[in-house]
């Protein structure tokens, strides 16, 4: 093995172990967080908008990674930010109150938020063109296995254990594994030195104007599509754990083959398919009156969901290679403008009709799939440069 390879098969490692013990936390958190906050806490459509945008506070300020790279190490600092994650969903269960989850909701995120700006960051400074969506979409199944593991165990655990056991056994687990990394290095001085400051270019015009929507149609997924199945159709703690585990079983089969689909077929294809599809869901999630059609479409949603890997290995093939760190860090910050603002303005529609927070969204998604037909064009400006 070259010590090429061997340095990218240490970050793999890394990540892998740093990926399943923040898809323990937040799986854990996330599985728990609707009921808890319907049934324990009494939160309204509103109040849950408006901690959707909390939530969403931390990943608009991933540009502080930047910052704090002159002080730690990027692996080091994603073991931390996973430490952190963890100590918000351990304590989640403790305040059952709309201020309680929105404090215990931005310790989460700032964690989460910043180690998955890392994560895209490391991968894509370690690993090739051909080699990165790969990575991505095996930690993706890996994350999708582990989040089946989770599911089934809160299925089976949730009539014995209140809310509060169980945010403390998915956040110890976040911890254990941040504390175990924090102790590893995994980097290489062969990785070209990334800019510790703000990068803006022009030429990455494209990049930012896809991260900023994707964002936006995003967290109204996020926000509001688990909201919609437990407010409007009933679902259960245990309904919403086999969702999440069907999803789950589903995702870690088909994450490999999006990534093969990325490379055969580039970027912009593979990104026109979701969002087309994305249209039609959202527009479908609208008018739906089954429950079992909203789970469908839930699933759909998921699956789509992974295929945004394709703007991250865009920008890849046009980016700067001493440029990645800072610039997914400044990704991350415009994929959170709107998802700061969105979900307060969506809870507050919801609260008039529901069917304009899904119908904007598809329209989101219209905007995105006219922008992904430029992709080929930058490529084609990158290799003129």
């Amino acid at each position: 093995m070259t010590k090429s390879a061997l340095n990218s098969r240490k970050m793999y490692i890394f990540l892998l172990i740093l990926t399943i013990a923040t898809a323990i936390g937040f799986q854990g958190w996330r599985t728990l967080l609707n009921n808890f906050a319907i049934d324990v806490a009494g939160l309204n459509g509103g109040e849950f908008g408006l901690i959707g945008s909390i939530r969403e506070i931390p990943g608009f300020l991933a540009l502080f990674v930047i910052y704090f790279l002159f002080l730690i190490k990027e692996h080091r600092l994603a073991a931390l930010s996973v430490i952190l994650m963890g100590v918000g969903v351990a304590i989640t269960g403790f305040m059952p109150s709309f201020m309680g989850i929105a404090f215990t909701t931005i310790i989460m995120s700032f964690g989460f938020h910043y180690y998955e700006t890392l994560n895209q960051s490391l991968t894509l400074q370690y690993f090739g063109y051909s080699e990165a969506p790969i990575v991505m979409a095996r930690l993706r199944s890996l994350g999708a296995a582990t989040n089946i593991c989770v599911g089934v165990a809160i299925f089976a655990v949730s009539g014995l254990f209140d809310y509060k056991e169980m945010f403390i056994a998915a956040g110890a687990c976040a911890i254990l594994g941040g504390i175990y990394c924090s102790f590893q290095d995994p980097s290489s001085k062969e990785i070209p030195l990334q800019h510790k400051k703000m990068i803006l270019k022009s030429r990455y015009w494209l990049f930012y104007a896809l991260t900023f929507m994707a964002g936006a149609r995003r967290q109204i997924f996020v926000a509001f599509a688990v909201f919609l199945l437990v407010k409007k159709f009933g679902y259960s703690i245990q309904d919403i754990t086999i969702l999440f585990v069907v999803n789950n079983v589903i995702n870690y089969f088909l994450n490999p083959l999006i990534a093969k689909a990325v490379n055969k077929y580039g970027e912009r294809k593979v990104l026109s398919l979701e969002y087309a599809s994305l249209v039609l869901i959202f527009t479908a999630y609208a008018f739906i009156e089954s429950p079992l059609i909203g789970g469908i479409l839930y699933i759909l949603d998921n699956i789509f969901f992974n295929f945004a890997m394709g703007i991250r290995t865009f920008f890849q093939k046009i980016a700067d290679k001493k440029d990645i760190a800072p610039s997914m860090a400044v990704g991350f910050t415009i994929n959170h403008i709107a998802a700061v603002a969105i979900p307060v303005l969506a809870g507050i529609a919801w609260m008039q009709d529901y069917r304009i927070v899904f119908l904007g969204a598809a329209a989101l998604s219209a905007v995105s799939l006219i922008l992904v037909q430029f992709i080929d064009h930058e490529l084609k400006m990158k290799m003129n440069l």
